[in-house]
């Protein structure tokens, strides 16, 4: 799991900038999951293995903090961190799915994402999906 962008403290401000700022977020971290395929394909070719990857990202807010007194680790949870999951384990192999809202902001900012249409999701129901494509669809089939 991974969380891009988070700003403490910053849960209350609606200003442009600030949306901006959670838009960038989304693209930078679909940029990252692109270049983990990237580096995933070239590991398979010299490896002569066929590892895949299937993504799933959300964006929006969650709560943060430190667990545990013994072993302290830091986590986030929410209804944001429950949908990514559920992105990732609904999604198909060598491909990355995001919510509808989510692929609103990669158009705006010029990726290209196909609807996958209606999809059951776990705890949530029927939720609109997308795939962003990238140049590994073809593989991923």
């Amino acid at each position: 799991m991974l969380a891009s962008g988070l700003s403490p403290g910053k849960e209350d401000n609606t200003s442009k900038a600030v949306d901006k700022q959670h838009e960038h977020n989304v693209v930078i971290l679909v940029e990252f999951a692109i270049s983990l395929m990237t580096i995933l394909e070239q590991i398979n070719r010299e490896s002569f293995q066929r590892f895949k990857l299937r993504i799933g990202l959300n964006h929006g807010p969650v709560i943060a903090g430190v667990v545990g007194a013994q072993k302290p680790q830091y986590d986030i949870w929410g209804n944001t961190v429950n949908v990514a999951s559920r992105m990732d384990s609904c999604g198909i192999m060598g491909r990355i799915q995001v919510t509808e809202d989510t692929a609103k902001i990669l158009m705006a900012a010029g990726y290209d994402c196909e609807c996958r249409g209606p999809t059951y999701v776990k705890g949530k129901g029927t939720l609109t999906t997308y795939f962003v494509k990238t140049q590994y669809d073809q593989k991923s089939k």
